[in-house]
């Protein structure tokens, strides 16, 4: 039976092999965070929702102190709202830390001006814009707790978020970080509607699934609470990765260091409602992947460094799919101006049987993920389930596109130079009824 199968799969054209891995690595990756994600909310949410639920944490004996940090560059707009939910945490004691990135608007005035009426509120300021890791690292190092919770300065923070991190941070001599639960504000437009059912279907499912498997490829930048010693051990944030975020959740866990992923823990969003936004945020993303997938490839094959294999070995194969369907996209457009050999025709981009089986595989992904996700979504799971269908259709592409960008980019970037930020798109702004 062995020799027939590899008889077979010797006998498999070019073209074969091509259409045969873009077919199977959605399906099995699909099934894959499926089945981890139905475990983790089973085994590990499930009884929590049901007693507790986002506005009713469990308890902490002898709740030690946490601090929020809020790094900000140029965030006039969205700073007061952002300062006022951080401040309104239900936690007791925290301090919050707002550092001014150099901002060139008037995000500094308002700072100063919150400052002088909110006694736990410090800002620290910086002449020049920095990069957001270093601003993290001077909020870190001014804290006066053990406890980190980061936010970005356009989040709205949800009042029980801090209690149900420091939870994990302060529940296990190895828990290095924790990731929270973004929830998207803006939903006015299709981009909007459907990034709500991303976040949820895709975003969250998959954090499920790898917490369940053992490594979390990223702690969310927008919310993540970090034990200081941990970060002190791995040297904080480096201020030369496009993302951050991903970077130090590497790092982390090479050190042996455990992140965990809470859903309780709430933080509401703004997300790009533009494709120009929304490129050049994806774009961000991949390369940030990129980065830390070059940089790190030499640690992953050492024999310390297995538990985090799974991770790397999945985002190594996604851009490889990536770069698989891009070159059956161009043999099909060639094929239509010249003729080629028979073994690389792609007669069709239209689904076949297998088109439609991969298409209900999504739609039952969604499905599930959506179910698990219901209890943080104040609109009804199936209503939010109508316009995420359409997210194959845009972000499957988009994410191709991206992921074939970014490796070009990442090897084409001057090594150590410093990564800067600037405002992204934020989207429109909710109506009433929008807001948390």
């Amino acid at each position: 039976m062995i020799a027939a199968f590899f008889d077979h799969a010797l006998s498999l054209s070019a073209r074969d092999w091509l259409f045969g891995f873009a077919f199977y690595y959605p399906l099995f990756m699909a099934w894959i965070w499926i089945i981890g994600g139905l475990w983790f909310y089973y085994r590990r949410e499930r009884d929590a929702v049901h007693r507790h639920g986002p506005d009713h944490p469990a308890p902490i004996d002898n709740p030690p102190p946490c601090s929020i940090l809020i790094p900000c560059f140029n965030e006039e707009d969205n700073i007061r709202d952002t300062v006022a939910y951080a401040l309104a945490t239900i936690y007791p004691d925290f301090e919050v830390i707002a550092v001014n990135d150099g901002s060139t608007d008037t995000t500094p005035a308002i700072l100063d001006e919150l400052a002088a009426a909110q006694p736990r509120l410090r800002v620290i300021h910086f002449a020049e814009n920095q990069g957001k890791a270093i601003a993290l690292r001077a909020g870190a190092l001014a804290a006066r707790s053990d406890y980190l919770i980061t936010i970005d300065g356009d989040a709205m923070l949800h009042p029980h978020a801090a209690q149900w991190m420091v939870r994990h941070l302060a529940g296990g001599p190895r828990v290095g970080a924790v990731t929270g639960n973004p929830r998207i504000l803006n939903r006015s437009s299709l981009l909007g509607k459907i990034q709500v059912g991303e976040f949820s279907s895709i975003i969250g499912l998959i954090k499920r699934s790898q917490r369940t498997y053992g490594r979390i490829f990223t702690v969310s930048g927008v919310i993540a609470g970090f034990n200081r010693a941990a970060l002190q051990r791995v040297g904080y944030w480096n201020e030369d990765m496009v993302t951050e975020d991903i970077d130090v959740s590497w790092r982390l866990q090479m050190d042996h260091w455990d992140i965990r992923f809470e859903p309780e823990a709430l933080c509401y969003i703004y997300m790009p409602e533009t494709l120009r936004g929304l490129w050049k945020q994806r774009l961000r993303w991949a390369q940030g992947g990129v980065e830390v997938l070059l940089r790190y490839a030499p640690d992953l094959f050492k024999w310390r460094a297995r538990r985090f294999w799974g991770i790397a070995l999945e985002y190594f194969m996604s851009v490889t799919w990536s770069y698989v369907m891009l070159l059956i996209f161009i043999l099909f457009f060639l094929g239509l101006v010249i003729p080629l050999p028979r073994d690389w025709t792609v007669a069709t981009l239209l689904p076949q049987w297998n088109g439609m089986l991969l298409g209900i595989t999504c739609l039952t992904q969604f499905l599930v993920s959506l179910f698990i996700d219901r209890h943080y979504e104040r609109n009804g799971f199936l209503r939010i389930y109508f316009w995420v269908i359409w997210y194959p259709l845009l972000y499957w592409v988009l994410s191709m596109l991206t992921a074939v960008v970014s490796l070009p980019k990442t090897l084409l970037r001057v090594r150590r130079s410093r990564a800067r930020w600037t405002s992204p798109d934020r989207g429109l702004r909710p109506t009433r009824q929008d807001e948390p």
